[in-house]
């Protein structure tokens, strides 16, 4: 087994379904397995994991896919040097629609329900007649301007041609998504588990579909870390990949992931009721208090989905999400891409190091179940 130069890493996640890999990691012991001390610190927003991470505060941490591209390009902070060494999760997200919306979509529609997966053409209506009264936009909310989140949710209006000039977008942490919507700040939003269930729970949303219904087996979560971070304390990183893929590939067991959602409840994690945590970690999507839910069994993947392992970070993941930014404006003309952005930030080379180190140390995946 390798010795880690630096045993003790503190590692940030936030409180969501798909941190499940860095919260089995730490309960089952594979942390310490692969000689470390982590302590996993929960943060309420990616902005504030992101200038932790930036100023060394945090070790490494749970990372939305765009997230390491973003910070190498120095867009909503001064430029840092992240990469990624490993893809934690695909999927994971889903819109859910206020109670006040879906009611409006229906009167607009003249429809007494909607098909799921909803499709965006039934909000044009909605927004026509708003902005025919002069009414106020409808508000939608994501987590981070740099998420999978934002893109989906302008994929999915962009393909009705819904005018995203006639919609408000805003960034809310997830935490903070429910209470919004159940306030009347925001009309929907798209976020990641169990923040859409427990609006569904609580009677005041629906969700409309999920991410795996618009872009089926995208990148979502990646470990991030400081480049230098790699460079001073290489053992390090390796032990902490090994162990979250162990993690990762722990969860590909449907009685393992009903023992996760169990953990996941815990105050220090996400804090959340077993109801809207188990849910998707089991391939259901809660939709509306009257309705029944939908079968996703890819709603959340950390390990193996229909195309093979997922959690090397491969370079065409991260050009297909520079894309994106570039769709979205996200990135000035005056900013120029470096041709060797993606291979700087996306390290394949790390992973099949850390590989190489489980095969030759003859590690097992076991899967332990509940």
């Amino acid at each position: 087994m390798i010795k880690p130069e630096q045993p003790n890493i503190s590692l940030g996640f936030i409180p969501l379904t798909d941190s499940a890999p860095l919260i089995i990691a730490k309960e089952l012991g594979f942390f310490e397995q692969w000689g470390l001390n982590v302590t996993l610190q929960k943060q309420n927003s990616w902005a504030t994991l992101r200038d932790k991470l930036h100023a060394g505060v945090l070790d490494a941490a749970q990372m939305l896919a765009p997230m390491p591209l973003a910070s190498a390009l120095g867009l909503g902070a001064p430029p840092a040097n992240v990469i990624t060494p490993l893809v934690l999760s695909l999927n994971g997200n889903a819109i859910t629609l206020s109670e006040g919306l879906l009611q409006e979509v229906l009167k607009e529609n003249e429809i007494n329900s909607v098909t799921l997966p909803m499709a965006a053409y039934l909000l044009q209506k909605v927004v026509e007649k708003r902005k025919r009264n002069g009414e106020a936009k409808l508000k939608f909310a994501t987590v981070f301007p740099y998420s999978c989140h934002y893109y989906q949710l302008r994929d999915w209006l962009k393909a009705v041609k819904v005018d995203l000039d006639d919609v408000e977008m805003l960034v809310v942490p997830p935490v903070s998504m429910v209470e919004c919507l159940k306030n009347g700040d925001i009309d929907g939003f798209c976020v990641g588990g169990p923040w859409n269930a427990k609006a569904v729970r609580a009677g005041i949303g629906m969700t409309a579909l999920t991410s795996f219904d618009i872009w089926q087996d995208s990148p979502e979560k990646v470990l991030g870390l400081l480049e230098e971070f790699h460079k001073k304390y290489p053992n390090t990183v390796l032990a902490l990949c090994a162990a979250l893929k162990q993690a990762c590939a722990w969860l590909e067991s449907v009685p393992n992931r009903f023992e996760a959602a169990r953990l996941l409840c815990n105050e220090k994690y996400l804090n959340a009721e077993l109801d809207v945590i188990a849910p998707s970690l089991l391939g259901s999507c809660l939709t509306h208090q009257s309705l029944p839910p939908r079968s996703i069994p890819s709603y959340n993947q950390f390990s193996v989905s229909n195309n093979g392992c997922i959690n090397q970070p491969e370079l065409v993941r991260g050009e297909w999400l520079i894309k994106h930014m570039v769709s979205a404006g996200q990135i000035p003309p005056h900013v120029t891409i470096p041709l060797d952005l993606v291979a700087k930030v996306f390290r394949p080379d790390i992973y099949q190091q850390m590989r190489l180190l489980i095969e030759d140390q003859g590690v097992q995946f076991y899967r332990r179940s509940g």
